[in-house]
């Protein structure tokens, strides 16, 4: 048994980060190029800016950051930390579903009798 889903940050109902931004940071981190990133994952250069720029707007905060000679990107230290944090959600949220994936599977696979009578043989 497996338990589906997908995680995202929303700030006023629109999208801030999730797992898109996620490889496109790590796509800009890796390449050092906003376009070499969007390259990389085969999507448009408006579409790479158009995603940044809003989850600058509604975040507030500067997410990557050009150097002085205008030859490379690098990502914030705000925008590594959001994409650690995360990460480590992504990561957190998954053990957990795997955990109470396999409880539901033992759950649903017992004699089809009440917790409590379960728990009163010792069996939970």
């Amino acid at each position: 048994m497996e338990i589906k889903y997908k995680i995202w940050l929303e700030k006023d109902g629109k999208v801030v980060f999730g797992h898109g931004r996620e490889e496109l940071f790590l796509a800009i981190d890796e390449c050092r190029s906003l376009n070499a990133a969007a390259k990389k994952l085969n999507m448009s250069y408006r579409a790479a800016w158009g995603r940044l720029k809003a989850s600058e707007e509604r975040l507030g905060v500067k997410l990557v950051e050009s150097d002085s000679a205008k030859k490379g990107m690098t990502l914030t230290p705000a925008a590594k930390a959001l994409l650690h944090k995360f990460r480590q959600l992504e990561k957190d949220a998954d053990a957990y579903l795997r955990r109470t994936a396999r409880e539901l599977a033992v759950l649903l696979e017992s004699d089809g009798e009440p917790d409590a009578d379960r728990e009163k043989k010792g069996q939970l």
